[in-house]
């Protein structure tokens, strides 16, 4: 007792400790119970650590009978009903109740003072239910082992309940600043002080500690709590948040943890009533004296209103009194701001999924599951919050009036939205009135026209989720995914014994569905074998599903199984959490087949559920989530460490999919529109293949097929309407996610092309499972190379088998890709080239006698001949002469072949790779030759041309570039043309030849070029130099410059100045003023041409004398022209 005063007490510790109801040393769970007063040494109703000695145990004794029943009272009945029950309540009894009346659980309290904490799977299971917090860091003590004590009162309880707060800051920096632990640092560091507790109601001070740019501040917090939950919270600080303060916290945690230093009083109205009336007035004068400028108007007002007979105060027996706890018609929740919660949703709906707003809601769903998992009511009632913002989200009505659907983001929070309600409905606690207000209020909420539909086919109805299972089946007879929300129901209400037990239960049920469906199929297997189609039998898939039934039954079973499951917090979304371990946990007695364990059931019903036949359902988002979920499935799969009993499940269930016929994903004969199977056999193929090769590779081969790109839709299968009107009018249905699918087809087929390597059967075999079901060049082109590079590592031999593998493949790529455009197409000749190369020069042979079928002749001249004759493959391959003339004997076979059949592309890399053979070189030239009338262009015969005279055939060069003269015209304003070297180049060449071979081009050159500058500019190199300098045999040059006054250069000086005259022409019509000086140094080239005849002069002033006639009119430009010209 502290000194002061006999109605002063403090909340000193009794003599006996509430956590224990029988004298017993402390068991591992006490080590874990320490949340709740007293639960340790030094706690309320416990025992201090310092009357020990040393190494002794704590003599632990069983709770008074006071103590018993005051908790009781205090956590079931509002203090006005013991009032009512009893006229005269004896004033020890009195402060029990209103000692055990504050909560006692931490985890209540970081619950409701941060959005990240969570409780971690295994507290899940057990934290509602049991009211167990979070485990200190570190193993509990063995059983049998006392918990640890500690040298002083309240001790204990101070240094290990941090233990919730230090677990969730060791799971990263991010943890720090939420309001939970900065409350316990403001604990720790004795900021909290003034601490008093009157009847119902706490308050306190906080000290905020100064830092380097602020000072300290000290704020005044008030709690008012009522059967171990806080009703209402008020702080200094101002917070405006969804849940409470930092300071709230500490002073919260303050009387849980340090009970014995808090001054307790009876309810204020119980100390006035003991009271005489001196007494009274002497209170009312100080009280009114010390807060005068707060409380003197109420205190008027209110004497005044007393003092009146007929005043309504006066109609009423005895007063409001704040401290004395709730009334019988109050309702009994944890304090939320709903305000703060509808501003919270809206605000992050606003933000539309942008800056992690679409995980603050998660972590808001996350906030209702715990509350659940609690059983807080405050729960549904946070729900229908949220509820109320999305329904209120002004995107859906946008949505709406553009016929455009939501975004993935926001559908996936309505998912979770819907299952959490699905929750709720089914949570087993739930009375039939309450629950038809719920589905009152859904059905209201759903008949909204801005309520998103359901996308993707499900069933038209489902069973009615109000009715009840019964609890003692053994066999669940209800719609399986309803079954299973039941099951998430109990799980988060906190019920996993009941949970884990209807999970067995239909478990057992989808065993007795698979033997029957096992004896159809028999029945059936040999007409559904031949008919090769079947009718989809699973028209509702349970991966994918709303209510994610498989994922549902797989976490129940696993949580059981956890070992690290001490109640541990985790801190979403910040830092990853701890991977799981699981221990096999038998099955409890009495249940059917008990022998089996928790963990083993888990992996089948996994099994089981993403095995399972399914129809694709219809719709973008209800496709992706098919596959989302699978993936998060396998996830989960993969952190199971298969040992020997899962591996038998394993096998078991593997065995009982490949003989499942129709109603199993991996059976003989499956439904056009099946899901196909080939995420879920690349994980079974990976698992398997240490244990049984043999059905790993049997499993995944028969999961390679995907028929909706392999069949069309038979007349038998008209099981789904819609999906007959989508084959209707194109040959597939609208499957959004198939690019996705055959990606994972080709996964599946590297996965087993790598473990196959060395072993020719197995790779035969997978090969062609490729071929037959892989149906895109492009991938089928990445399993080429994969297998080429798994089959080449730099630091071992070459696998020749998986080598061969890879040429098989990209030779189907070329196949598939001859007629089709596709911009890889070059990538893929050049790889393919390099994949032959690696196997040998066989190989390089072959596709050199099967061009037509592989390439395109430019392709195989070009890229395939060219690299296979090059220097760099005869290295590499290290090839003697015989099989170096072989190879280029079949390069030049093909160059001629690709000359005849594309002369256009092919002519030059057919005269390039026939260069070292006289008679393929002929063969090749008149090739080009007689191609040089046809189609081809005056590039590209003068591309062939440049290359016969570098090849030292003038002549040759001479005739094909008069034949490009003859494709080729140029205008008079194509003074730019890329023709225009190769026209000066030609002129070169045949101006080298001699004085015939000029003569005979000039003609072509006048008739096929009329830009006067190229013709000044071939009339000024035909005069600069002789013609006949090329040197050829048999030739002799003149030695003379050739005259511009004869032939034949006369013809080409006529033409040139034509070109002038009517180039002038052309410009003058449409010139503007920026183009005069432009056009005065074009007249003045034009005269350097006009002048050399001998009578130049006179045909160059009789032109610019037309131009002063003729034009006039634009005096600026003819000045211009005067000025230079005269």
């Amino acid at each position: 007792m502290a000194e002061g005063g006999e109605r002063e007490e403090l909340l000193s510790p009794s003599p006996v400790s509430p956590a224990k109801r029988l004298c017993s040393w402390p068991s591992p769970q006490a080590h874990h119970s320490r949340g709740s007063p007293g639960a340790a040494s030094g706690g309320v109703g416990g025992v201090g650590g310092s009357c020990l000695a040393p190494g002794a145990r704590p003599h632990l004794q069983p709770e008074s009978l006071l103590d018993c029943a005051a908790k009781t009272v205090a956590e079931k009945w509002a203090y006005e009903r013991v009032e009512e029950r009893f006229e005269r309540i004896p004033e020890p009894v009195q402060r029990r109740i209103v000692y055990w009346s504050f909560p006692r659980n931490e985890r209540e309290i970081c619950m409701y003072s941060s959005f990240q904490y969570r409780g971690g799977p295994g507290a899940a299971a057990a934290g509602g239910a049991a009211g167990a917090l979070p485990a200190e860091e570190g193993p509990p003590p063995p059983p049998g082992a006392a918990a640890p004590t500690s040298s002083a009162p309240g001790a204990a309880v101070a240094g290990a309940s941090p233990g919730l707060g230090t677990a969730a800051g060791a799971a990263g920096s991010g943890g720090e600043a939420l309001p939970f632990r900065r409350g316990i640092r403001l604990l720790d560091s004795g900021s909290v002080e003034n601490v008093l507790q009157v009847g119902f109601h706490l308050s306190g001070t906080v000290t905020e500690p100064a830092t380097t740019s602020e000072p300290a501040v000290t704020y005044k917090v008030a709690i008012s709590f009522d059967r171990c939950k806080i009703t209402s919270v008020t702080c200094g600080c101002g917070n405006k948040d969804i849940f409470y303060c930092a300071h709230v916290v500490a002073l919260s945690l303050y009387r849980i943890r340090k009970p014995e230093q808090v001054k307790l009083r009876l309810p204020i109205s119980e100390t006035l009533f003991q009271m005489n009336r001196d007494q009274l007035q002497k209170f009312i004068q100080y009280l009114i004296t010390a807060h005068h400028t707060e409380v003197l108007p109420t205190a008027q007002k209110l004497a005044d209103e007393i003092l009146s007979s007929n005043s309504e105060i006066n109609q009423v027996n005895g007063a409001p009194d704040p401290t004395a706890g709730a009334s019988i018609d109050d309702e009994n929740c944890w304090h939320l701001d709903e305000e703060q919660v509808k501003e919270q949703v809206k605000l992050f709906l606003s933000q539309g999924g942008y800056y992690g707003s679409g995980k603050q809601l998660n972590s808001m769903f996350a906030k209702v599951r715990e509350m659940l998992r609690m059983r807080d009511s405050n729960g549904a009632r946070m729900l229908t919050l949220i509820t109320e913002q999305f329904m209120a989200d002004p995107r859906l009505t946008l949505w709406r009036q553009q016929g455009t659907s939501m975004t993935d983001k926001c559908r996936q929070l309505w998912d979770e939205l819907g299952a959490l309600w699905v929750c709720i409905i089914l949570n087993p606690h739930c009375k039939l009135e309450e629950k038809s207000c719920w589905l009152q209020q859904l059905q209201r909420w759903s008949d909204l026209d801005v309520c998103p539909l359901e996308d993707g086919n499900y069933g038209h109805e489902l069973p009615n989720i109000t009715n009840a299972l019964p609890q003692n089946a053994s066999h669940s007879p209800e719609h399986v995914p309803t079954a299973c929300a039941r099951v998430d129901a109990l799980r988060s209400h906190g019920y996993p014994k009941e949970a884990l037990r209807l999970t067995v239960a239909i478990i057992n049920t989808l065993r007795l569905q698979q033997q029957r469906q096992l004896e159809i199929y028999k029945h059936q297997k040999k007409e559904l074998l031949q008919r090769g189609t079947t009718t989809i039998t699973n028209l509702e898939g349970w991966v994918g599903h709303p209510l994610d039934p498989i994922g549902c039954l797989f976490l129940t079973l696993t949580e059981a199984c956890r070992l690290n499951d001490d109640g541990y917090l985790e801190v979403s979304d910040m830092n990853e959490s701890r991977p799981p371990v699981y221990q096999h946990v038998p099955m409890a007695t009495g249940c059917p087949n008990s022998h089996e364990s928790y963990l083993s059931l888990a992996l089948e019903v996994a099994l089981m559920g993403m095995g399972q036949q399914r129809v694709m359902p219809e719709g973008l988002y209800a496709q992706d989530k098919v596959c989302r979920n699978e993936e998060q499935l396998l996830s989960r799969l993969q952190e199971l460490q298969l040992d020997d009993e899962l591996v038998q499940t394993l096998q078991k269930q593997c065995i009982l999919l490949l003989e499942g016929g129709p109603f199993s994903g991996l059976g003989e004969v499956i439904h056009r529109e099946s899901v196909p199977m080939h995420t879920f056999a690349k994980y079974l193929f990976s698992a398997l293949l240490p244990h049984d090769p043999d059905l790993s590779y049997k499993l995944a081969l028969r999961a390679m097929r995907l028929p909706v790109l392999e069949s069309s839709t038979s007349t038998g299968d008209t099981s789904h309407p819609h999906h007959m009107v989508s084959v209707v009018p194109s040959r597939y249905p609208r499957w959004f996610t198939l690019g996705h699918l055959e990606s994972q087809q080709c996964e599946l087929a590297s996965t087993m092309l790598t473990a196959a390597k060395g072993d020719t059967l197995r790779l035969r075999t997978i090969l062609e499972a490729i071929q037959k079901h892989i149906h895109s060049s492009s991938l089928i082109f990445k399993l080429a190379q994969d297998a080429f590079k798994i089959a080449t590592p730099t630091d071992s031999s070459t696998d020749s088998t998986l080598l061969n593998v890879a040429l098989e493949l990209g030779l189907q790529v070329m196949r598939m890709t001859l007629s089709t455009l596709n911009w890889r197409r070059r990538e893929m000749v050049r790889w393919l080239v390099t994949c032959a190369t690696e196997v040998g020069v066989r190989a390089l042979v072959s596709i050199l006698q099967s061009w037509y079928t592989l390439f395109t002749p430019t392709e195989a001249t070009s890229i395939v001949a060219a690299t296979a004759v090059s220097h760099t493959t005869i290295l590499r391959l290290s090839l003697d002469y015989p099989q170096r003339e072989e190879l280029a004997s079949c390069a030049r076979t093909l160059a001629l072949q690709c000359a005849m059949k594309d002369p256009q592309s092919c002519a030059l890399s057919a005269l390039t790779l026939c260069e070292k053979d006289h008679i393929a070189f002929e063969a090749a030239y008149q090739i080009a030759i007689d191609a040089a009338t046809g189609g081809m262009t005056h590039s590209q015969l003068f591309t062939i041309a440049r290359y016969m005279e570098l090849r030292g055939y003038p002549l040759r060069a001479f005739k094909l570039a008069s034949l490009a003269m003859s494709h080729l015209n140029l205008a008079y304003n194509q003074d730019t043309h890329p023709a225009i070297n190769d026209v000066l180049w030609a002129c070169a060449l045949s101006h080298s030849l001699g004085k015939n071979e000029l003569a005979a081009l000039i003609p072509l050159v006048v008739k096929s070029v009329h830009c006067a500058t190229v013709l000044s500019d071939i009339l000024r190199r035909c005069t600069v130099t002789a013609p006949g300098l090329a040197g050829i045999p048999g030739r002799r040059s003149s030695g003379k410059l050739m005259s511009t006054d004869k032939a034949p250069l006369r013809q080409l000086l006529d033409a040139t100045i034509n070109a002038y005259i009517n180039t002038t022409h052309s410009r003058l019509t449409h010139i503007s003023p920026r183009h005069y000086g432009e056009f005065i140094e074009f007249l003045s080239k034009a005269r350097e041409t006009f002048l050399l005849p001998q009578d130049g002069h006179l045909q160059f002033a009789q032109f610019i004398d037309n131009l002063k006639q003729i034009y006039k009119g634009k005096k600026k430009l003819m000045l211009l022209v005067r000025e230079r010209f005269g």
